[in-house]
């Protein structure tokens, strides 16, 4: 079972029905006995940085995260879920994100004729070691929604990157911990392939 996590920041059903198109059996749920029992849980997720910080420790689901992290169990977040999973944002200065991963959260930058947020299909340049992206062809168009984005501290866990107006850390894999930033349950085909191909990773420790 995957477990999608509720902490009332919406874009819920809409993964929901892509693990069930998938065969998969998708739980939306933030209560810690079900989050325990699941395989693999998902952190979608939109609206502002620093309130939906709020929202994950009013229902303690930061603490259940890093559970997980400890575990070794398949984590993905989805768009502000993937944020999350960070340090810190330019959107809500002085709220700390999970620290799960090293990097930051930066405004996709003014410039004449760009359009924030960006809302819209763009293709990603994958990297040839990506486990979300097997099967997915290089170029592959993705669906995003967002005004913020990642600049991994690392950039070997970058796995996909784009470009709008900036260069963009699109996907990044550490251990278990994945995450997109854009929305692959809404990226048609190649959107469901890496949900599956996320269903699909066993957990546990390496």
């Amino acid at each position: 079972m995957i477990a999608i996590l509720d902490y009332d920041a919406g874009n819920l059903k809409s993964v929901e029905k892509a693990l069930r198109f998938l065969g998969e059996e998708g739980l939306i749920t933030r209560d810690r006995r079900e989050v325990a029992k699941a395989d693999k849980l998902i952190l979608p997720g939109v609206g502002s940085f620093g309130a939906a910080m709020q929202q994950l420790k009013k229902y303690e689901i930061d603490k259940m995260l890093e559970e997980a992290a400890a575990e070794g169990k398949p984590l993905l977040g989805i768009c502000l879920g993937l944020q999350l999973l960070f340090d810190g944002s330019e959107e809500s200065p002085g709220a700390e994100g999970l620290h799960l991963l090293r990097g930051s959260i930066l405004r996709i930058p003014d410039r004449e004729g760009l359009k924030i947020p960006h809302i819209g299909w763009n293709s990603l340049q994958l990297s040839p070691d990506g486990r979300l992206f097997a099967g997915v062809a290089e170029g592959t168009y993705v669906y995003f929604v967002h005004s913020y984005y990642l600049k991994a501290e690392d950039e070997g866990i970058v796995k996909a990157s784009t470009e709008y107006g900036t260069h963009i850390h699109a996907s990044v894999e550490s251990g278990n911990i994945f995450a997109c930033q854009f929305h692959p349950e809404k990226s048609s085909a190649a959107g469901l392939r890496i949900l599956s191909n996320f269903a699909k990773i066993q957990g546990g420790k390496d």
